[in-house]
């Protein structure tokens, strides 16, 4: 009985976080469902509010880091990225889609995966309407890259920096050891993306008048003082909500942005979300489904350990979401920084297969309705179905070889 109710709680909760019905924010399904959790003894409210103690430093990081890149859109970051975009492609739907790959990929690493799908995606539907270019894989290619691309460093995701916690690695030392997979799924991706969508690919360059954007270069010196702030900070023990929450600060003062939007454009609904979801996610691991995925899941980290990690815990995040099955599956991993980073594989590619696996596919499902273009349900499954299981492969082995190199 108490695995079922913490099951069902799971479930509404993600369930109120997909529908949001009358647009109320995900906060509203997910604090009630972690009450109930601590009420009906699923959870401990010593437990709970320990659970709610570590999650912290990781929430503060996520508000520290939407803000910065608001205010690194607000200060037109995006805005030229597209036009040097627009400007390098010279009218070639294939060069777009290249410039495309490296653009979002850089993005999603230094400014996480939103940034990539609620900012980035709407320059890439402008540039490639300038541009007359069919938009589709350029637009799939921000979400793909979104999920897979954010992979290589400890800001790049939430679930990075859960696991870079669990782990006990320095920032430098998860960035090493996640750059050759980082590399290695990006290729993939791009072979396949490139291969599926040929046919919209191969419409002939067409290259209009493109409009000059200056480079914001203040906002750009901003961004990689602190990309390098995050590296500095964590031999010090700087948590990197401190080093994001200065530059947001610098572009702040300079942009002369009020304190409410400051506070409204950290998403504090969404922050509180994730701290009530990790005491509902507790009660699931605490229960008997939290003990069957122990069972099932691979204690050594061997290659084939590797694999069967990483494929469990995209398995659960179709099921259950990349955020909660990151959470349930890390107390399991921790004896092993090599399961742990085997977790993130599954976690940050495996939503590629379907529109529930994380909330910034969901989110960019959104933007494409809003946009008049929503994707093709079938479409979006078979392209999933091909990069994820290839990816999936070509990370594990990435991974293995480095920590056979690096000696973890």
């Amino acid at each position: 009985m108490p695995t079922a109710i913490s099951l069902l709680l799971l479930l509404a909760v993600l369930g109120f976080a997909v529908v949001r019905p009358r647009g109320l924010p995900e906060a509203v399904g997910a604090v009630p469902a972690a009450v109930l959790t601590v009420v009906a003894g699923l959870v401990p409210w010593r437990d709970a509010l320990h659970e709610l103690g570590d999650l912290g430093p990781t929430v503060a990081f996520l508000a520290a880091v939407l803000l910065l890149a608001y205010l690194a859109d607000r200060s037109g970051v995006f805005r030229f990225a597209g036009a040097v975009a627009a400007r390098w492609s010279k009218g070639s739907p294939r060069r777009l889609l290249g410039l495309v790959f490296v653009i979002a990929a850089s993005v999603t690493a230094a400014l996480s995966l939103d940034a990539t799908v609620v900012l980035l995606t709407p320059v890439v539907f402008t540039t490639a309407s300038a541009l007359a270019i069919r938009p589709k894989p350029h637009v799939y290619a921000c979400n793909h890259l979104a999920n897979s691309a954010s992979l290589l460093l400890p800001v790049s995701n939430l679930t990075n920096l859960l696991a870079m916690s669990a782990a006990g690695l320095s920032f430098l030392s998860f960035a090493g050891l996640m750059a050759l997979p980082w590399l290695a799924v990006i290729a993939v991706e791009y072979v396949i993306l490139r291969r599926f969508f040929a046919d919209d690919l191969a419409t002939p360059p067409h290259r209009p008048p493109v409009e000059a954007v200056p480079a914001p270069r203040f906002a750009l010196a901003v961004l990689g003082v602190t990309l390098a702030g995050f590296a500095l900070a964590s031999p010090l023990d700087i948590h990197p909500a401190w080093v994001a929450l200065a530059g947001a600060l610098v572009l702040a003062v300079r942009l002369r942005v009020g304190v409410p939007t400051l506070v409204r454009k950290a998403n504090p609904g969404f922050c509180v979300f994730v701290l009530a979801l990790g005491v509902v996610v507790l009660g699931v691991s605490r229960g008997g489904f939290g003990a069957l995925v122990d069972r099932v899941a691979p204690h050594h980290a061997d290659l084939l350990g590797l694999l069967a990690m990483a494929f469990l815990a995209a398995l659960l995040a179709n099921v259950l979401n990349n955020l909660p099955a990151t959470l349930m599956l890390l107390p399991f991993t921790a004896h092993s920084p090599g399961l742990v980073l085997a977790v993130l594989l599954g976690a940050n590619i495996g939503p590629n297969l379907t529109y529930v696996g994380s909330l910034a596919t969901l989110l960019w499902r959104q933007i494409l309705h809003k946009s008049g273009h929503p994707p093709v349900t079938g479409e979006f499954l078979r392209l999933g179905a091909l990069t994820v299981p290839a990816c999936l492969i070509v990370g594990v082995a990435s991974l293995w070889v480095s920590l056979r190199v690096s000696g973890v």
